[in-house]
């Protein structure tokens, strides 16, 4: 079982930045495919970025460029940065881990991201 706590979100003015952490416990972080999805008002969830635990990322491409995921293997934690934010970007993002042994998906409670125009 992997418990995912999420943080970091909130109200931000366009162009801004926030960074979204995502604390993993439960499991060994070597084992998890860590990713950020978010949810618009209205749309389904869509994937953000992903990275893999050799670091190897993934984004999607209305973030490229803008945002980057990271990880913390001693902190066991996944961050998304997230830069130049715009009101399109709002949303709430959800932390997700793919424990690729167990071949399952674990989700976050999700955070709002605002972004005001």
């Amino acid at each position: 079982q992997v418990e995912l706590a999420e943080s970091g979100g909130g109200l931000v003015q366009r162009g801004g930045s926030l960074t979204l952490s995502c604390a993993a416990s439960g499991s060994a972080f070597s084992m998890l495919v860590m990713g950020w999805y978010r949810q618009p008002p209205g749309k389904e969830r869509e994937l953000v970025a992903r990275i893999t635990p050799g670091s190897s990322t993934d984004y999607a491409d209305f973030v490229k460029g803008r945002f980057t995921i990271s990880r913390d293997h001693a902190k066991m934690t996944a961050y998304l940065q997230m830069n130049s934010l715009e009101p399109e970007d709002t949303a709430v993002y959800y932390c997700n881990a793919f424990h690729f042994a167990e071949r399952n998906d674990y989700w976050g409670q999700g955070t709002q991201v605002t972004v005001s125009s």
